[in-house]
Parts: C-alpha cells; structure tokens; sequence
C-alpha cells in the first residue's frame, strides 16, 4: 500500500493550520505558500476534508479553512481516508465473498492482519500527537 500524494499534502497542510492559533481561519495562499502545496491542489483535498467534517471553511476576505473539531479527536487514519479511500492492501481484506477462493487462500490472514496493524497505526495518532512532535523536534525547517 502506498500513500498518494492526496494523504501526504493533506497531512502537511493540516498540520500547518493546527499550528497557527485556535479558531484563525487560514486562506490557501497561506497554506500553499508556507508548505509549497498549490492553491489549486489545496481547494482540492479540502473538498474531502470538509465532507468528512474535518475542517471547516468560509468564503471573503478572511475566510479560509479551520480544524473543525479538535486536533486530539481527528486521527491520522481519518484524515488518509477521507482522501485516500479505505486504507486496505487487498480488497478481501475487509469484504468477504470476492473471491471463490476465499475459503482455501493462504495469504488471506496476512492481508487481515495487515490492514488492522495499518488501521491501529494511522488511528492511534492524532493531528494533535503530529503538532506535538513538529513543536518538539529540534529543526526549525521541519517537514512531513
């Protein structure tokens, strides 16, 4: 399984709003400026974001996006989904019945319990966990 772009610059570019002070709505230009990310990609993944209820946004001169809820309670993994899709390596991981060989599969297991150790990882961190680390870590030039 890879993360895509989509995952990776939508946990940059809430991870930059969740450092600037609570409740400041922040416009793309200043996200785009200040991680690189283009304004035209940003307004993308924030489609997603605001329809799973992660971030919030308003229109004019000083709307933008803001972290709906708090950092603590959005997790890593519903960020990935709701721009990824379902995190799962294999389909049959999480569907029954997809295949006929269901039933005689030998890796079938594996695949399971990939994809609940991949759940538990992105779901046990928190957008609050990833500012914690950035104000933690030594360099000021920090990155995701």
């Amino acid at each position: 399984m890879k993360i895509s772009t989509k995952g990776r610059y939508s946990l940059e570019a809430l991870l930059y709003i969740s450092l600037q002070p609570d409740g400041n709505y922040i416009s793309t230009r200043s996200i785009a400026e200040n991680t690189g990310i283009s304004e035209g990609y940003l307004e993308q993944l924030f489609i997603p974001l605001r329809k799973m209820g992660i971030v919030r946004g308003t229109r004019g001169p000083l709307g933008g996006y803001v972290i709906a809820d708090s950092p603590a309670k959005i997790s890593v993994g519903d960020i990935l989904r709701a721009v990824e899709g379902p995190l799962v390596p294999v389909d049959c991981a999480v569907t029954d019945h997809l295949c006929a060989r269901e039933k005689s599969c030998e890796t079938r297991h594996t695949w399971k319990e990939l994809y609940q150790e991949i759940a538990e990882c992105v779901d046990s961190l928190s957008l609050k966990d990833l500012s914690e680390s950035y104000r933690n870590f030594d360099s000021p030039d920090y990155t995701i």
